[in-house]
């Protein structure tokens, strides 16, 4: 069935908020902490791991610098914020403003950005079992528990970005399987590890990057490569 893998990944996330809201307040504030500052130490290391598989840095760099150019201008971040607001006067009116926000962005980004995002929509479009989906539901799953009890029901909604961003693209899974090359997966997935790295300095609170305006550099960087990394581009 095509799409099951993102119909599973948007109900473990839901089934992680609702869980996250019902034990949140049994787990003390300073275990919350530690957890999130390892998953932010986790995400750090998923980050790395993805840059450093580079053929030529000069990609990722270029495409990112680019992107967050872009995103500034068309205020990206402040775009997502305000969908975050939205959300919340809509649906969870008595939810401090700034919690909401910011568990709707972070894990919004957390968990629509990164390779497993793109692999595992081909995947599912493919209408084979959606083992990639599954791993990272089942991921995302555990990461909204502790997310629903940091920051509340924001985090919850995150579900409907999974929804909407996994199932555009295993709609069109077929057709982004068929445009990207080995090289140009290659240099988007570093990327996408550039902006998993932004957001384990977030939840670290080592400083504040403006994550939603860095989601232009995910589509720049696979068409640098197809400019310049062709057979008779300049860089290689």
């Amino acid at each position: 069935m095509r799409g099951l893998g993102t119909i599973i990944n948007t109900l473990t996330v839901l089934g992680g908020g609702v869980l996250g809201l019902l034990i949140g307040d049994k787990i003390p504030e300073r275990i919350r902490v530690i957890i999130v500052q390892v998953i932010g130490l986790t995400t750090l290391a998923i980050g790395l791991r993805d840059v450093i598989d580079t053929d030529n840095i000069v990609f990722p760099l270029v495409g990112m610098v680019l992107g967050g150019i872009v995103g500034e201008l068309l205020k990206l971040e402040d775009r997502l914020a305000n969908i975050g607001e939205f959300l919340r006067r809509k649906f969870a009116k008595e939810a401090a403003e700034s919690s909401f926000v910011n568990g709707f962005v972070t894990a919004t980004l957390l968990f629509c950005v990164g390779p497993l995002t793109i692999l595992g929509a081909i995947e599912d479009a493919s209408g084979k079992t959606p083992q990639l989906y599954i791993i990272k539901g089942t991921l995302d799953g555990f990461m909204t528990i502790i997310f629903a009890a940091l920051y509340g029901v924001g985090a919850i909604f995150s579900s409907v970005s999974v929804f909407v961003v996994q199932g555009s693209l295993t709609a069109f899974g077929t057709t982004l399987d068929s445009l990207l090359t080995d090289r140009m997966r290659l240099e988007l997935f570093s990327a996408g590890g550039l902006a998993v790295i932004a957001i384990g300095i977030n939840l670290l609170e080592i400083k504040k990057i403006r994550l939603g305006s860095l989601l232009p550099g995910l589509i720049i960087t696979p068409i640098l490569v197809w400019i310049f990394a062709t057979p008779n581009g300049l860089i290689q």
